[in-house]
């Protein structure tokens, strides 16, 4: 009999004789079974293989040699809402409270294609994010903000192609190359067609597009990130942490698969690619699976696609969990995302946005945004668990959870792999089943009471309306509209018809989209216009003919 097995059998049945555990089963999101107690052997045989040195392969413990020690991770708010100017006003703001990175968020007619006056744009306008029509409005948007100083993300998919154009092209209008831009887009359809639904395309020109985008800016933007892979949007929808990781994994896949189909080398292009996870607040299983995600694809990148670069090794991005927060007792939304943010900075995140407390109920005020960014910065020069790499490893417990979860992961990306690869899993509908199953029961344990949320089912309180939120007036819309037929009627509209014929015509062959969408973008071309012609040529997605 082992001492652990020698403790449960005499110390811990014993103490069970005066009163049971607050429960019968304990488990992570994920199923797995968490144990009264973790000592050596549970940390299966050779873990300190597994966890290495940070900066090396398997890169367990994180992808660079000091870490923290040697700068924080990159304070990136998400922010965008209204028109340009607004969120010019908020950009600045944050980047004078001590935030390092941009993070823009688009609204939902920009995410999906569409010019603020389309109709199918009514009622949007500016009110999940920023409306972005043209060149025109992405001037205004970075306005006394240099784009050689400032690393930009944008949280863009199906039209990624297009506002890359329009940055690339703003930057060019302050004096700045290409050539000197720092940032990513998200640009993962993928996600998109399992969990988040801002799609236009069907997979094939989609995945043309992606390419493209990875080969223009190999050559031409060299230090912008191509494509930011997300598990944060399969979080969101409902997975658990296991799924997370997989899923997430088998996109970025399918893109390495695309990337090198269309001619690239692997060590070209893979270390331009990032990921983005998401942090809930089963706080250790969180930074088990950071670690269990980065050693997995450090697996999958060396052993299935030969990488030879450890810059071809996976960095991420994380934000907090919008899913966790709740519109009661919304105070008590800070204390998640502290707890939030402890895992991601635990677990190794190259970036981090945290939420604010006030997001379940509209978008943040200015005052809530500096809370969620003072959480941060509370946790880099207050905390100390900056100080120390990987402070975690070693934990018998944490281990364990990293080990069990990758194993997790592995077992789906075997099962997708069987079926063709993630865009055959999702045409199948595989993904978005076994995502909607995990949401189902987490529900059923909510509402059940097995899972506590504080605050919606148990320690509830009766409370008043909120007040101070903040609201997109009407007249955002009917502004926004103005400027752009404005803005169409003053530039040269026979250019611009040349330009978006010539990208039809590129569109109907093979060649390399990304120039001609920039030339369509420096001649004020709107993005309706230019997804336009790209509906024309692929068509739009149509899920209920493959599910």
């Amino acid at each position: 009999m082992s001492g652990k097995e020698q403790w449960e059998a005499e110390t811990v049945a014993k103490a069970l004789t005066k009163g049971p555990e607050r429960r019968t089963v304990f488990e992570t999101t994920s199923g797995i079974p968490v144990e009264r107690l973790y000592t050596p052997e549970d940390a299966a045989g050779g873990y300190e293989e597994r966890l290495g040195y940070p900066g090396q392969y398997p890169f367990t413990r994180g992808i660079q040699p000091t870490m923290y020690r040697g700068r924080f991770w990159t304070m990136r708010q998400y922010a965008g809402f209204a028109t340009a100017e607004e969120s010019n006003k908020r950009y600045r703001y944050l980047l004078e409270q001590g935030q390092t990175g941009l993070s823009i968020a688009f609204d939902l007619p920009t995410q999906i294609g569409y010019d603020s006056d389309d109709p199918m744009a009514h009622g949007e306008v500016g009110k999940v994010g920023v409306a972005i029509d043209s060149l025109a409005d992405m001037e205004v948007l970075f306005q006394g903000i240099p784009l050689d100083k400032v690393s930009s993300s944008m949280t863009i998919n199906a039209p990624a192609a297009v506002l890359l154009a329009f940055y690339i092209a703003a930057a060019e209008k302050q004096g700045v190359p290409a050539s000197a831009l720092k940032g990513t887009i998200q640009n993962d359809i993928l996600k998109e067609y399992a969990a988040r639904g801002t799609y236009i395309f069907p997979p094939a020109p989609s995945m043309r597009l992606i390419t493209n985008t990875f080969e223009f800016c190999s050559q031409n933007v060299p230090k912008w990130n191509t494509i930011s892979i997300s598990g944060y949007h399969i979080r969101e929808a409902g997975s658990t942490a296991a799924q997370e990781i997989a899923f997430t994994l088998a996109d970025g896949i399918a893109y390495v698969e695309a990337a090198l189909e269309a001619g690239m080398d692997i060590d070209e292009f893979a270390g331009r690619l990032s990921f983005f996870f998401n942090a809930h607040n089963n706080l250790l299983e969180e930074v088990a699976k950071y670690r269990a995600a980065r050693r997995l694809w450090a697996k999958i990148i060396k052993e299935r696609f030969h990488a030879k670069k450890d810059r071809s090794m996976l960095r991420f991005h994380t934000q907090t969990g919008g899913s966790t927060l709740t519109a009661q007792q919304p105070d008590n939304n800070i204390v998640r995302v502290a707890i939030q943010t402890l895992a991601a900075v635990l677990g190794g995140t190259q970036s981090l946005h945290t939420n604010s407390r006030d997001e379940a109920l509209a978008l943040p005020t200015e005052d809530s945004v500096r809370i969620a960014l003072r959480t941060q910065q509370i946790v880099a020069y207050e905390s100390g668990v900056a100080d120390s790499i990987d402070p975690l490893g070693g934990s018998y417990y944490v281990e364990r959870m990293t080990d069990e979860l990758q194993a997790a992961a592995e077992a789906y990306i075997e099962k997708i792999d069987a079926m063709g690869g993630a865009v055959k899993a999702i045409e199948q509908g595989y993904i978005q089943r076994e995502i909607a199953e995990s949401s189902y029961q987490y529900q059923r344990q909510v509402e059940s009471g097995e899972q506590i949320v504080v605050g919606v089912n148990k320690f509830t309180i009766e409370e008043p309306p909120a007040k101070g939120l903040l609201h997109i007036d009407a007249s955002v819309a009917a502004n926004q509209i103005k400027k752009l037929q404005e803005m169409k009627a003053a530039r040269d509209n026979v250019l611009v018809r040349q330009r978006l014929d010539a990208l039809r015509t590129a569109a109907e062959g093979s060649d390399n989209l990304m120039p001609y969408i920039l030339d369509c973008a420096r001649v004020y071309c709107t993005e309706g216009e230019i997804c336009g012609e790209l509906r024309k040529v692929f068509g739009e997605y149509r899920p209920m003919e493959v599910l």
